[in-house]
This record gives structure tokens, sequence and C-alpha cells, in this order.
């Protein structure tokens, strides 16, 4: 499991940062990790208990977007607690065991040799952090030694409190289906009120001698729903309403031809998105690796799974599920959710890594999902309009300064979106 010899590092006194397999670049930046991050800020000198800031905010983004789904600071999640850690290692030797703990092992540095032996010689991987990256977790664990889990609790104005934004929405939820059943209650005590009233009215009319034949006749008139339904009227916009819902329901047909929205496909093993990436904020980037920097976002094997559940809920029906798959040599067979058109070409890497897309604009709201479906439409329309509408990102980059400039002299205060750069062209996708 990757976090177990970090972990123990951490606990008897090394400290390197989890971080996301194979990513080139910050992973803590994508994926459903909350809000996005600056390039981390070199905190204090090693040693010391003070730091920038900066650096720890930053290091906070680094923490949650890397170490979070197996540490805490305070607390045994997966792996132990990363408390203490500048007290028992120093930095010269943190920094090289994250970057390459294999190395060291491989090195035969003692103090790695004996982690990894105790954690059953089980490697964690390299991770591509810069020394400011490390230095800066570092100093957000350290700033954090201490403290008190956070509970998700209302404030006084009813806003969750760190991280209780669930527990909001759901006291908000809570209150407005009373609000409904309230309504509607009274809704049906006005009705029957008035019909009561009808019928005593009624009554003391039937008890009047001086009402002459129209006015019985207009107090017992009963409604005659057979006169109505034999109106010819009627039968003719009855007639029209379903012709027109017909050909209605036969266009939406053929133009839903080959499009899969909202299909939600029943997998071999019951994995839910909303406790991995939504309750427990894993990156999407350490299951999907390769969603950053290549054309696909690939299927985590069963040996992802296991960086984990090797140590978490190993009696678990559906987890023994990937035990059998890995004795047997054999891979999952995940049912493929999202499908484009052989015909379609398109890159992960180029809307998450380039475009800085996050993963939620074309998948919705996948860390709520307990069974993931297909969210966007995913037609050449819908990717036309995103090309349309989503400025492209020019700071920095001097490949487009010439093309911004020709944007702005013939189109003014219009921003220069995908599609002025081209995104629009049949060639873009079909070639």
């Amino acid at each position: 499991m990757f976090f177990a010899s970090f972990g123990y590092a951490v606990a008897q006194g090394a400290n390197p940062a989890a971080g996301e397999v194979g990513s080139s670049k910050n992973p803590s930046q994508v994926g459903v990790t909350p809000g996005t991050v600056a390039a981390a800020v070199p905190a204090a000198a090693a040693g010391t208990t003070t730091a920038d800031p900066a650096a720890i905010a930053a290091g906070d983004a680094l923490f949650k977007g890397n170490c979070a789904q197996c540490h805490a600071v305070n607390e045994v999640v997966v792996g132990p607690a990363l408390a203490g850690i500048t007290k028992r290692r120093p930095m010269s030797w943190i920094i090289p065991w994250i970057k390459n703990s294999s190395k060291m092992v491989a090195a035969g540095d003692d103090y790695a040799v004996k982690i990894y032996n105790q954690y059953q010689k089980q490697q964690m991987p390299s991770f591509q952090l810069s020394d400011a990256e490390i230095t800066s977790i570092v100093a957000y664990v350290t700033s954090q030694e201490g403290a008190k889990p956070v509970i998700a609790v209302a404030d006084g104005g009813g806003a969750a409190v760190a991280g209780g934004g669930a527990t909001a929405e759901s006291a908000d939820a809570s209150s407005m289906n009373i609000l409904l059943i309230v309504l509607v209650v009274v809704l049906i005590v006005l009705v029957v009120t008035l019909v009561i009233i009808a019928n005593i009215m009624k009554d003391v009319l039937r008890g009047r001698k001086d009402l002459d034949g129209r006015d019985v006749e207009q107090m017992e008139q009963r409604f005659d729903f057979a006169r109505i339904y034999k109106s010819t009227a009627l039968r003719a916009i009855v007639g029209v309403v379903f012709v027109l819902a017909v050909l209605y329901e036969s266009v939406q047909g053929a133009m839903g031809v080959g499009l899969s929205q909202g299909y939600q496909p029943t997998q071999p093993i019951a994995f839910s998105h909303k406790l991995h990436a939504g309750e427990n904020q894993i990156n999407c980037a350490y299951c999907h690796t390769s969603v950053y920097k290549s054309k696909s976002a690939n299927i985590p094997s069963p040996n992802i799974c296991m960086n984990c559940h090797s140590q978490i809920k190993t009696e678990s029906p559906e987890i023994k599920k990937i035990y059998r798959a890995i004795e047997r040599k054999q891979p999952i067979q995940w049912v493929r959710v999202h499908n484009l058109p052989d015909l379609a070409y398109f890159n992960h890497s180029q809307h998450t890594q380039v475009g800085g897309i996050e993963c939620q604009t074309c998948h919705g709201p996948i860390q709520n999902m307990e069974v993931v479906y297909q969210y966007s439409p995913l037609t050449m329309g819908w990717c036309i309009n995103c090309h349309r509408e989503t400025p492209l990102n020019t700071k920095g980059n001097g490949y487009y300064d010439n093309l911004v400039k020709l944007h702005d002299t013939k189109n003014g205060a219009v921003p220069f979106t995908v599609s002025s750069n081209g995104g629009t062209e049949c060639s873009k996708c079909h070639y």
C-alpha cells in the first residue's frame, strides 16, 4: 500500500507527503479537491516551527490533494497521524524519502529499510514534488499539530462551519419539506371547510319556502360529465393534443438516437464516488492516474484499490471481489459509462491539464453520485457551445500574443474563446 511506508516513517520520524501517482503537475490543483491553489511557497527553514502563512496555505491545498486520502495530522485514518514529523526526522531525510523512497531502501538506509520491512515490504511510490512543495506540506502539518478535528456544525446564521456544508444543506432541505407539508395540510383543511360551508348553505336554502322552480333547479343541479364527454369540441381538443404528443415524442426519440445521457449501468463492484470522491475527498487523479497527461482517463487497476483496501474494510463482500480478481489475475470488468463515437477525437489532457477544466464540468457532480451516470449529453452541439462560451487562458503564453492582438483589434471587448482559436473547426475533432 502506498501510504504504509510513508505513514510509518512519519509516525516514527519521517515525513514524506503522499502524492498523486504519476502526475507531472500539482495534483492539488485539479480534480475533486475544492478550489485551486498556486504553486507551493517556501516555508520556514528546516527545524523551525514557524512558517509563512502563504506556505501553510499552499501546503494545506497540497495536503488535501495528495495526503488526505490516507492521512490526517492528529488522528489515524488509513495511515498514522502525521503530527510531530519535524521532531523525528530532518528535512534532509524527509525530502529525498518523498521523492524516491525505493532508492533509499535500495541504498540500505537503516531507517528506510526498517520502515520497509515493518510494513510488509510494500513500497511507497515516488512523487514528483518540488522541495518547496514538500516544505509547504510539512509547514501545514506542523501548524495543525494538536488541533482538534473540526466537526461540521451549522453556525448561528445557518451556514455550515468548516466543512459542514452538507449539514446546512440537509437542514435547509428538512425545513423546506416541513414547510411543504404544512402548506398541503392547510390547503386540505381549506377545501374541506369550503365543502362543509357549501353543504350547510344548501341545507339552509332547502328549508326556505319562497324559492321558485328555477331556484330549486339551480340549487339541485349536478355536473353532467356525460354531456361534456360527448362534446365535439372536447374530442377535437383531445385528438389534437394526442397527435401533438405523439409527434413530439417521435421527434425527441429521433433526436436522441445514439445519445446516452442518464445512462447508469450496474457495475460488477458497488463503488461509490460519493463516499470516495465526496466524503473522503480523494482526488480524481489518484485513481484515474492518466487524466492529466493522456488522451484517456484510465480506469484504475486493482492495485490502486489495494493501496487503501489492504487495510480498510477487508471483510466487505465487495472488497473481496477485488481480492478474487487479483488472485485470478483477471481484470475487473467495469462497464464503460461515457462513450464517444469513433469519428470524434477527444483528449482529456488537453482539457484538464492545458485548459484547466474541472472534472465536474463534463461529468457533473461526480462527488455526489453513489452510482455514476452520464450527466452531460456529450453531443457535438453541446461541445461546440462550450467552445464558443469558454474563454481561453492565454496569460503568460507567448504563443497566443499575436492571435489575441488580432482578435482584440477585430472584435474589441469580445473574449478570446476556444472557438476564436479554431475550436469549432471540423478538423479539430474529425480528421
